[in-house]
C-alpha cells in the first residue's frame, strides 16, 4: 500500500523552494512516510519565455506587480526571512530569472534514471542560494546537472535536442490545467486531496494523514476467514 505525492513546481519560484521543504518536513515526522511516492512535475510560471531568456528578478517583479523596486526587494527579504527559519539559503540580490523549460527537460530525465529528487535540490540550490546566473547559461545548467552526480554527455544529449523529454512536460502542464492548478507549488496526494500553495508542514500532514486512512479497512477483521464463501465459490470443510 502506498500513497502518491506528485508536486507541480517551477524552479523559478521561491515558494516552490520553502514549499518543498515544508512539505519534507511532514513527511519526515509522518509514520509512514517509507509508504509514500513522491513525483515533481513541470509547471512554468511563464511559459511564453523564449530558451536563453535571462533579466534580474527585482525589476521584473516590480514590473509585474506595478511595485517599486524598492518594495519587490522588501518582499523578496520577506521570502529569504521565511527561508532562513527553515535552514534554507536565499540570495535576495542577484539572481535571474527566465525559461524553465530545458529545467524541466532535465528533470523527466532524472526521473528516468530514479534520481528526480537529487537534480531538483541542485536547480533551486543554484538557482536561490547561489550568487551566479542561472537562466540562459547552458554551460551552467550542465555544471549544475553534473555536480549532482550526472553524466556530462548525458546531460549535453538532452539540451542538444529539444524534443527529449518536451512530450513529458508538456503534459504535466495539461494535466495541471485539467486539475485546476492556478499557481504553484500545488501538491496532489492520490488523486483526491490538493494542497495549493507554501502552506505549513501540519497542513501537509493532515493530507497524509487522510490520504493513509483512505488506504486503511475501517474495521479490524479476526479471523482468518478461512470459513467463508466468496467470488470464486465457498471453503471446503475439512473432516
Amino acid at each position: 500500500m502506498a500513497v502518491q505525492v506528485e508536486i507541480w513546481t517551477d524552479i523559478n519560484c521561491p515558494f516552490c523552494y520553502l514549499g518543498k521543504r515544508r512539505f519534507e518536513e511532514a513527511l519526515a515526522g509522518f509514520a509512514h512516510r517509507d509508504a509514500v511516492e513522491v513525483v515533481h512535475r513541470s509547471f512554468e510560471l511563464d511559459p511564453t519565455l523564449a530558451p536563453g531568456h535571462s533579466d534580474a528578478v527585482i525589476p521584473h517583479i516590480a514590473e509585474k506587480y506595478g511595485i517599486s523596486e524598492a518594495q519587490a526587494a522588501a518582499n523578496e527579504r520577506g521570502i529569504g526571512t521565511q527561508a532562513e527559519a527553515m535552514g534554507l539559503d536565499y540570495r535576495i540580490e542577484g539572481r535571474d530569472f527566465g525559461s524553465s523549460f530545458d529545467m524541466h527537460r532535465l528533470l523527466h530525465f532524472a526521473l528516468a534514471q530514479g534520481r528526480q529528487e537529487a537534480l531538483l535540490d541542485a536547480l533551486y540550490q543554484a538557482n536561490f542560494a547561489d550568487a551566479r546566473p542561472l537562466f540562459g547559461d547552458t554551460e551552467r545548467l550542465v555544471q549544475v546537472a553534473v555536480d549532482a552526480g550526472f553524466e556530462d554527455s548525458d546531460v549535453r544529449a538532452v539540451l542538444a535536442d529539444p524534443d527529449a523529454y518536451a512530450d513529458a512536460v508538456r503534459a504535466d502542464e495539461a494535466e495541471a490545467a485539467r486539475l485546476g492548478a492556478r499557481g504553484v507549488p500545488f501538491f496532489v496526494i492520490d488523486r483526491k486531496y490538493g494542497v495549493s500553495g507554501a502552506q505549513p508542514p501540519e497542513v501537509f500532514t493532515q493530507a497524509l494523514e487522510r490520504a493513509w486512512s483512505d488506504h486503511t479497512p475501517e474495521i479490524e477483521v479476526l479471523g482468518g476467514g478461512d470459513d467463508a464463501c466468496g467470488p470464486e465459490g465457498c471453503a471446503v470443510p475439512q473432516p
